[in-house]
């Protein structure tokens, strides 16, 4: 996920609450900008408190393993 994705998500309720819109684009604009100075996907998954990062190369192999997880399997 891209920062900006990662803002549209992270600060949804924020975003969603302004009702002016060039308002809503000037607080999206000045979060992602913020963002980009936090640095990488990594620091940005912390600084929104997203669980994890996942590689896409290993997307597959991780939501495999949380179906089975979810199922009781190990």
């Amino acid at each position: 996920m891209g920062i900006e994705g990662a803002v549209k998500l992270g600060y949804k309720k924020e975003l969603e609450s302004i009702e002016d819109l060039d308002e809503r684009k000037k607080l999206f604009d000045k979060l992602v900008a913020k963002m980009y100075d936090v640095g990488q996907a990594i620091e940005a998954a912390s600084f929104l408190e997203i669980d994890a990062v996942i590689d896409p190369a290993d997307t597959r192999q991780t939501v495999l393993k949380a179906f089975q997880s979810a199922q009781g399997n190990s």
